[in-house]
């Protein structure tokens, strides 16, 4: 009898497809959105999603001749924020690493846009194996990207890998429950309001109703930092923000 091949699956939203399909499926999620992508972030948060990056900077505490990676950065909102500090000595800057090429060319359009020509580079990579030397910065950071990823512990192992020992990682990213007073509220926004947003302004309902099923799906802060401690990470700590709505990890390479 012919023994059937059989491969694993993963969540993409509620759904299981077979691991080898996320990544096709997840960029062609944000290829669909990336034009409209930063405007939903505004409209989506109400805005908040500003002060949620402005607190992941914050506690990052980044420093002149610094280096960052920005993972999943998208369109370099989180790079930009951090390039002011980074800057005013030697080897200090940002690469922004996402999967997604226009996402990566939207954000390298605006960079130069706005007259940001040194010290910020986009570039397309796999956060579950990055194009970057062992020990190349002294800071990672990933916002919102590492429940779009497939294997997320082997991006967890690559964020040890590439950070220098004392290096900073730092994981900013929605969780799947929030206060109980809140839960009815937040359910009701993210099956309804929120794909419905998606359709009127980026053109895609699907799209920002699989976001929605992604935040459901995700580990808990508890379970995501058990994670973190397992690919090798130190001093881990997450901190609950807005209701529990979002969670800032973060950690230590020793």
């Amino acid at each position: 009898m012919r023994e059937e091949e059989t491969s694993a699956e993963v969540d993409f939203g509620f759904r299981r497809v077979p691991e080898t399909a996320k990544a096709p499926l997840v960029r062609a999620v944000f290829d669909s959105v990336a034009g409209r992508y930063d405007l939903m972030n505004d409209l989506m948060s109400g805005g908040i999603h500003r002060w949620w990056k402005a607190e992941l900077i914050a506690t990052l505490r980044p420093r002149p001749g610094q280096r960052l990676v920005d993972v999943a950065g998208g369109t370099g909102d989180i790079a930009r924020r951090a390039l002011p500090y980074l800057t005013g000595k030697p080897d200090g800057g940002v690469v922004v690493c996402d999967a997604n090429p226009r996402m990566v060319e939207l954000g390298r359009a605006r960079a130069i846009d706005d007259g940001i020509l040194a010290g910020i580079e986009f570039l397309c990579g796999d956060a579950e194996q990055l194009p970057f030397a062992d020990c190349s910065f002294d800071l990672y950071t990933i916002a919102f990207g590492l429940r779009n990823v497939t294997r997320r512990e082997r991006a967890l192992a690559e964020a040890r890998r590439v950070l220098k020992p004392g290096g900073r990682f730092l994981c900013l990213e929605f969780a799947p429950a929030v206060t109980p007073l809140l839960q009815p509220l937040y359910d009701l926004y993210s099956f309804r309001v929120l794909p419905a947003l998606g359709a009127v302004v980026a053109g895609d309902r699907a799209a920002y109703a699989y976001l929605a099923e992604s935040i459901r799906r995700f580990p808990t802060p508890s379970a995501l930092s058990e994670m973190i401690a397992d690919c090798g990470l130190d001093r881990v700590k997450f901190r609950p923000m807005t209701g529990g709505i979002v969670a800032l990890h973060s950690a230590w390479r020793l």
